[in-house]
């Protein structure tokens, strides 16, 4: 077999980008990462769970649950949890923290869940809802599977900060994608995800049929100042994620 460098120059294919989001190829190492870093282990999750509060008996599906750090942590709260992820890998990792018997599927966010009406008390959608260019479908299915009065908690890249990843700044108003390298251990990797602006965000959950509850922009885990003394500051006096709770009606039949 021939080395590239035999090929004459006029028959050698360009060598294919590596396809964005593409977890299979890093889960490993993403996990690893975001077990007990700054950002994910001592900011967004813990204000998910705050947001959460109490959740001892509630059925919770976990929208997007990764390698399942904020399922264990939900479970380890009292809930039952159901984990739902369109990459295997990932559910692997998810199978082998929660254990065998975790209910967990995997699902393309993007399709019909398999799930009946009102089968949960909440989802969460953790760092999820960015990856999507519409939310109308997904929106309309979590509502689907959510009871009466259940509610979603989701956390977004925040607007303001997405609206930065670009010279010149795109038009705010336009639900555009960006992109940007993520590196693990050496290993960079294309992310695409879609902004939109505020408004776009909030009527798209009333639009679905929810309503909304609480708009959070918190403050880490004030462990962390000790732990990551150079990066607290930053990350304490900067927008970086925002986090919404929505309620379906208490009156909603959840029929569409």
């Amino acid at each position: 077999m021939e080395h590239l460098a035999d090929v004459p120059e006029s028959l050698a294919e360009p060598a294919q980008p590596a396809p964005a989001n593409d977890y299979a190829s890093f889960a490993e190492a993403y996990s690893a990462e975001a077990e007990n870093n700054l950002v994910n282990a001592y900011y967004e999750r813990p204000a998910m769970l705050a947001l959460a509060g109490g959740v001892s008996g509630r059925r919770i599906l976990d929208a997007g649950c990764g390698s399942g750090p904020l399922s264990a942590a939900l479970r380890d709260r009292g809930a039952v949890v159901t984990g739902i992820d369109a990459d295997a890998g990932m559910l692997a990792l998810a199978r082998r923290r929660l254990g065998d018997d975790a209910a967990l599927h995997v699902v393309d966010l993007s399709d019909r869940l398999p799930f009946a009406d009102g089968a949960f008390d909440d989802v969460v959608a953790s760092l999820v809802l960015h990856y999507l260019e519409d939310w109308g479908p997904t929106l309309a299915e979590l509502r689907r599977v959510l009871r009466p009065g259940g509610r979603l908690i989701a956390s977004v890249d925040h607007p303001f900060v997405a609206y930065t990843f670009q010279e010149p700044r795109p038009d705010y108003f336009a639900t555009t994608s960006y992109t940007f390298d993520w590196t693990f251990n050496g290993q960079s990797v294309p992310m695409r995800f879609w902004r939109k602006p505020l408004h776009a965000m909030t009527d798209a959950f009333t639009t679905a049929g929810f309503r909304l509850s609480v708009i959070s922009e918190p403050q880490p885990d004030p462990a962390a100042r000790e732990l990551f003394p150079d990066d607290f500051h930053d990350l304490s006096t900067r927008a970086c994620f925002l986090f919404f709770v929505v309620e379906v009606p208490p009156s909603d039949t959840g029929s569409r």
